[in-house]
């Protein structure tokens, strides 16, 4: 009964922790202004079947993607077997499904073993490409210190796990060819599961029983605290993507890309103004306080930037799809994810801490965001159609630029005299509209 207190009590504060952790974030999502994200259902989960579920965005580079898809149907389909070490853990138990489901049971282990070894080849992949190779996008300015670091450690746990199931399951193999396995009324003989099977004989087979048995336990207890530390560790990590990517896709903007939005009051001013008949005395006054032109801080931006932000994985596609980086400007959309990500984990510790009306005197913008960031960008929508998790930076970068703009003022030279042209002429250019189809007269 000793090991099974002690694993309910792990359990319990496992999942404990990773709720309490959850309920923050979503504290910290729900800072951000309303957006309705509930209309074209299908369109959603479709968009979400293919994007999140069937990595349809990642394909566009193949061996990342192949790479990536081997841990990714290896996390998948080893829940499975997570599974039975929870009822194992519970009952007390060993492999409590294999007596009931045969040769069905061997059947799926076997799979997971196999899926459990390319997810250990597509691991030391990834560890080459960051550490040795050192792709460029993985190794940019945003990615040193703690994000290097956080990259590289999950990919240790990763190994760790794996190891830990392949102990398990080699050192049971070697006991069940001598008739010593934990699990009882099973019979002798063969586990039969592919590669343990194999390699678990060869590398345990000359051990005896007490230490065959201490491994045994080693890797199952191991393979269960990596799980645990893996899924409370997931929420200060970029990989929390695994379980976000879901409902970030569905609740994508399903609208044509480079279509802007405009502020509801700004379009209901202009619309009074542009109607001869409309009397602007006849309103009724505004009776809430004024939306903010634009976004100053991560409170001014929608929870749907926000689920962006902690969606993000830091994989720099868009960073190395964006032409302002391509061609050396300051602007790295991946690092605009991330300081929104960091600013609103900042804003919400404290918020919590010190009251929800508690300001620290700080913003995304001129804190974190410089303008010279938001004005490099040239919003080609680039960095939008990369992501493979369907993340917009884009608007991030539009709704603090419309906060420079007419809130601060704040227009670079060159623009400041096109808006003004604009504004006078109806065109960019120094002469009047009505000059503009001259050139049509010209022979």
């Amino acid at each position: 009964m000793v090991p099974q207190f002690i694993f309910a009590l792990i359990s319990i504060l496992g999942f404990g922790f990773f709720i309490w952790n959850i309920r923050e974030i979503r504290s910290n999502i729900l800072l951000g202004r309303e957006i309705n994200r509930t209309d074209r259902l299908l369109d959603r989960v479709k968009t979400m079947s293919l994007v999140a579920l069937g990595q349809k965005k990642m394909f566009k580079k193949p061996i990342p993607a192949i790479l990536h898809l081997m841990l990714y149907a290896a996390f998948v389909i080893t829940q499975i077997e997570l599974l039975e070490i929870l009822v194992d853990g519970i009952s007390g138990k060993h492999r409590f499904f294999r007596e009931s489901l045969g040769g069905f049971y061997t059947f799926t282990i076997s799979f997971i073993e196999i899926l459990t070894f390319l997810a250990l080849i597509g691991t030391a992949a990834f560890l080459w490409r960051r550490n040795v190779s050192k792709v460029k996008r993985l190794n940019m300015a945003e990615m040193k210190g703690w994000p290097k670091y956080d990259g590289n450690l999950i990919l240790v746990m990763e190994i760790i796990l794996v190891l830990c199931i392949f102990t398990m399951n080699g050192t049971d193999e070697a006991l069940y060819n001598i008739g010593a396995s934990h699990a009882t009324n099973l019979g002798d003989g063969s586990l039969s599961f592919t590669l343990s099977s194999t390699f678990g004989p060869a590398i345990f087979g000359g051990m005896d029983v007490s230490t065959l048995h201490t491994l045994e336990r080693v890797g199952w207890w191991g393979h269960i605290l990596m799980v645990f530390a893996f899924l409370n560790y997931l929420p200060y990590s970029k990989h929390f993507h695994i379980l976000l990517a879901f409902p970030n896709t569905y609740y994508s903007n399903l609208e044509a890309k480079g279509r802007f939005t405009n502020m509801e009051s700004v379009t209901k001013e202009v619309k009074l103004m542009m109607d001869p008949d409309a009397d602007p005395y006849a309103s009724s006054p505004e009776t809430n306080e004024p939306q903010r032109f634009g976004a100053k801080d991560v409170t001014d931006l929608t929870w749907k930037n926000l689920l962006d932000a902690y969606t993000c994985t830091e994989c720099g596609r868009c960073t190395s799809a964006c032409p302002a980086s391509q061609t050396g400007k300051l602007l790295s959309p991946r690092k605009i994810m991330m300081d929104t990500r960091d600013r609103l984990t900042e804003i919400g510790n404290a918020k919590r801490k010190n009251g929800k009306d508690f300001a620290d005197g700080k913003s995304l913008l001129f804190d974190y965001i410089t303008e010279e960031e938001l004005w490099a960008c040239t919003s080609c929508n680039a960095c939008v159609e990369e992501c493979p998790v369907n993340i917009d930076p884009l608007s991030i970068i539009i709704d603090l630029r419309r906060f420079l703009v007419m809130e601060e003022a704040k227009v670079p030279s060159e623009l400041a005299g096109m808006l003004t042209n604009i504004e006078n002429n109806g065109a960019p250019w120094q002469f009047a509209q009505a000059n503009r189809l001259n050139w049509k007269d010209e022979a």
